[in-house]
């Protein structure tokens, strides 16, 4: 925290020709003695620092001393700011926007802009950042983490060794090592519950390179070939791009993909209604009209 605090002053003073003492204290949340022992640190690294009194006084870079004040460019200071800005999207504390208030100096060419944003909030934000933040803390000071999970096969408890969060497939997940299954896992915050940290911390192991395809639970392995109504043609391209589908010379949408289970498979065919046709493969067009008529049975 104390280097952290060191370049933040320094690059507060890059940006600006004079600040007040109390003024980094409220911005680093330290006290005035801290910032003064930060002052002398910063002066016995080579760098000249000036304080004067008065109304007009305060600390300032050596008058004549040259430093580099491009270590980053505004445009890579400009991304990092995005980045804060969307950590604090689904984080539950201001962490982050003290960060950025750091970089960020008023009037400077850091000054966060609002052509970017970057929400990585969720509907379950209110039970989800707490999640976000334990976790966070286990994974920096290595501690084991347990809970309970909800999942297609049914509810297990879990302790794992968390090592990242992940934001991907549109939510955010826990991957660690778990000590059930001996294997790295991946677990969706919005599944788990009960979440605690151990007292026992973990050693950790040599990791393998994290690649989000090979770390799918399940492989995409169910070829589906469907052919959609056009009207549709907003939806396939919002979700796969515009070279995701050919033409049939009937005028219909022929799309071909891969999928990871029958499940996810037929809940996504269902939400387009009537206007999809599931053509391969052919064994699950018997189950999935065994499910409309299901439907028609429920709504008759």
């Amino acid at each position: 925290m104390k280097i952290d605090r060191l370049i933040g002053i320094l690059s507060i003073l890059l940006q600006q020709k004079k600040v007040t003492a109390p003024y980094l204290a409220e911005i680093f949340e330290v006290s005035r003695r801290t910032i003064n022992r930060d002052i002398e640190n910063i002066c016995k690294a080579g760098i000249p620092l000036t304080t004067s009194q008065g109304a007009n006084g305060g600390i300032a870079i050596m008058e004549g001393y040259k430093i580099d004040k491009t270590l980053l460019s505004s445009a890579e200071l400009q991304s990092i700011l995005a980045g804060l800005k969307s950590l604090d999207s689904v984080a539950g504390t201001n962490q982050y926007r003290q960060l950025i208030d750091k970089l960020a100096v008023s009037g400077g060419a850091t000054q966060p802009d609002n052509h970017i944003v970057i929400d990585l909030s969720s509907h379950y934000k209110n039970s989800l950042a707490p999640k976000f933040e334990i976790i966070k803390k286990a994974i920096d000071q290595r501690r084991l983490i347990t809970f309970y999970y909800y999942s297609p096969k049914g509810e297990s408890s879990r302790q794992i060794e968390p090592y990242l969060m992940v934001y991907q497939w549109s939510s955010w997940y826990i991957w660690g090592y778990c000590q059930d299954r001996c294997d790295f896992r991946h677990f969706k915050l919005n599944r788990l519950w009960d979440l605690q940290v151990r007292e026992e911390t973990y050693k950790p192991r040599d990791l393998p390179k994290y690649n989000s395809q090979e770390q799918l639970a399940m492989p995409s392995q169910i070829h589906l070939v469907a052919e959609f109504d056009p009207i549709m043609k907003w939806r396939l391209i919002d979700e796969y791009g515009l070279d995701c589908y050919q033409m049939t010379q009937e005028g219909k949408l022929r799309f071909e993909f891969y999928f990871a289970s029958q499940e996810n498979l037929f809940s996504w065919l269902l939400s387009f209604g009537d206007g999809v046709e599931l053509i391969k493969p052919e064994a699950l067009r018997k189950d999935f009209l065994m499910i409309a008529k299901k439907l028609v049975k429920k709504y008759q």
